[in-house]
C-alpha cells in the first residue's frame, strides 16, 4: 500500500505545471472532446509507466543493496530539484494538428512520447527500483498522472490558472528530498535488503 500511495502522491504533485499537463490542456482547447483525451492519457500512461517501472525493478534486482541506496538517495534528491524547474511545451512535443488517427490516437501518440524521459517517467523508474511492488508503483504513478491532467482537460485553463504551481512543486520537491534523504540515511535499508533478495 505505501507503493501504491507515494507513487500516487509523488506523481500527481510533481505533474502540476508539467509540460504533459500543458499538452492536456492543448488538446482539450484544440479537440473539445475530454473523454477520448482522457482515455489516451490512461492508455499511454500505463504502457508508458509499465515499461519505465519494468526498467526500475530490472535495476533494483540488477543491484547490490548498498549501490541501489545511493543512486536512489541521490536520484530522488535530483528529482526535487528538477522540479522546481518549470516545464515548457516544445514544439515537438506539442500534438500533430490533423486527426489522421483520431482524438485518442493523437493524444495516445503525443502524450506517450511526451512523456518519454519525462520527470513523472523518471519518478517511475525510481520508484519502481526503490518499491518491490511493480503493480503498485504503475498503477500508483497512473493514478496520479490523472489526478494531475483529467482535471485539466475538463476544465481546461480555468483550472491551471487557479493552482499555486509554485507552492504544488515546492511540496513536491520537499517530498523527493525527503525520500531521497530518508534512503540515503538508510531508513529504507530494510526494503531494499528485501527488494534485492
Amino acid at each position: 500500500m505505501e507503493a501504491f500511495l507515494v507513487s500516487t502522491g509523488v506523481v500527481a504533485l510533481a505533474e502540476i505545471g508539467d509540460k504533459t499537463q500543458l499538452l492536456s490542456l492543448l488538446l482539450a482547447a484544440r479537440y473539445k472532446r475530454p473523454w477520448p483525451i482522457i482515455l489516451g492519457i490512461v492508455v499511454a500512461t500505463l504502457l508508458n509507466h509499465a515499461l519505465a517501472g519494468a526498467v526500475g525493478a530490472w535495476v533494483g534486482a540488477m543491484l547490490g543493496p548498498d549501490l541501489l541506496r545511493w543512486i536512489l538517495g541521490l536520484s530522488f534528491i535530483a528529482m526535487a530539484v528538477w522540479i522546481l524547474i518549470p516545464d515548457k511545451l516544445d514544439e515537438v512535443d506539442a500534438a500533430p494538428a490533423g486527426l489522421r488517427f483520431g482524438v485518442f490516437g493523437v493524444t495516445f501518440i503525443a502524450f506517450f512520447l511526451a512523456e518519454m524521459g519525462d520527470k513523472t517517467q523518471i519518478a517511475t523508474v525510481a520508484l519502481a527500483a526503490r518499491f518491490d511492488v511493480l503493480a503498485a508503483v504503475v498503477i500508483g504513478t497512473t493514478l496520479g498522472m490523472l489526478i494531475a491532467n483529467v482535471p485539466a482537460v475538463l476544465l481546461g485553463d480555468v483550472a491551471a490558472n487557479k493552482l499555486p504551481i509554485r507552492v504544488v512543486h515546492a511540496v513536491a520537491a520537499l517530498i523527493f528530498a525527503a525520500l531521497g534523504v530518508s534512503i540515503l540515511a538508510g531508513i529504507g535499508a530494510q526494503a531494499l535488503t528485501l527488494g534485492s533478495t
